[in-house]
């Protein structure tokens, strides 16, 4: 599904800040460079902050693409020429570009992680401060949900997805716990079905990780931020640059071991003779909120921005 200014979508109702604060704003898009003529993707559009940063720098013949899954944010869409927006997974980033006669592009622009309209919105289920119906799903037409992955998921499967994407410790007790408790259908619920393996202090700690494994899961998060790293190599003019603002571990690993070799698992590969084919050179130092940004946006505390050059 694609979606132009053109389409029937009103415009922004609400100011960016309320769906979500964009974090590291002029840094990320300070990095890409941009050139009044060039083509631009933000692939995590969600309320148009980075988004319209960049159109405000474009010229007149300049295009920027953008996508977002969430029929939510397409409320927010901006009707301006030069934008297109696409609703959709970013993992199809080269495959989707393509299709809208796009070879290849300027500079590509992600802040990953999930917005404070998620968080915000209790019926989507993404908060653990909210009891209301497990969900957390990204894209709202999905039938898989965090139902699924708490009910349906056998002991050793749930205690993969707690370990591998909460890197939760002792993850077999409290898949054991949960199924114990079944049928779940609340984010109260579940909370109170690992109540015996949650710690007396850091809770909140131990509820983040917990849910965020059961998000990542649920939205196949690092699956598709492979696909869209891939794509954006391929997407990438040379000289091109990308910006990824990550917000924990697994994906800010996945993404320096891209840079860093052209593949996730972080391995440099050399021809012959010795020489490699990465596709990245690294030109900028990575970046993290200061304090006064912070104050503002205290979701932004765990960013890090990472940005690279295409070869």
């Amino acid at each position: 599904m694609y979606l132009s200014r053109k389409n029937c979508i009103p415009e922004i109702m609400t100011e960016t800040g309320t769906y979500h604060i964009p974090v590291l704003l002029q840094e990320s898009v300070d990095r890409l460079n941009i050139k009044e003529d060039g083509v631009y993707v933000d692939v995590t559009f969600g309320g148009g902050g980075h988004s319209k940063e960049i159109l405000r720098r474009l010229g007149p013949k300049g295009k920027l693409i953008s996508f977002d899954q969430d029929i939510d944010a397409l409320s927010n869409n901006i009707n301006d020429d030069r934008f297109f927006l696409v609703n959709n997974n970013f993992r199809f980033i080269h495959s989707i570009l393509k299709t809208l006669g796009i070879e290849q592009v300027d500079g590509i622009l992600a802040d990953l992680g999930v917005s404070s309209h998620h968080f915000d919105t209790p019926e989507r289920g993404f908060s653990f401060r909210h009891d209301v119906k497990l969900d957390m799903r990204m894209n709202q037409s999905a039938k898989f949900s965090a139902l699924n992955v708490v009910n349906d998921y056998d002991v050793e499967n749930l205690a993969r997805v707690l370990g591998a994407w909460g890197e939760l410790q002792r993850p077999y007790h409290i898949a054991t716990l949960i199924e114990a408790a079944r049928p779940i259908e609340t984010v109260g619920e579940l909370i109170s079905s690992v109540e015996n393996a949650t710690p007396k202090a850091g809770q909140s700690k131990f509820y983040a990780k917990l849910f965020q494994a059961i998000r990542i899961e649920v939205n196949g998060e690092m699956r598709a931020l492979e696909g869209m790293l891939k794509g954006a190599a391929r997407s990438l003019k040379s000289g091109g640059i990308m910006s990824v603002i990550t917000y924990h571990s697994l994906e800010d690993r996945m993404v320096k071991n891209f840079f860093r070799s052209g593949n996730i698992e972080g391995k440099i590969e050399k021809d012959f003779f010795g020489n490699s084919n990465t596709p990245f050179i690294k030109v900028f130092g990575d970046i993290t909120p200061g304090s006064e940004e912070i104050s503002t946006n205290s979701r932004s505390r765990s960013a890090r921005l990472r940005s690279a050059m295409k070869k």
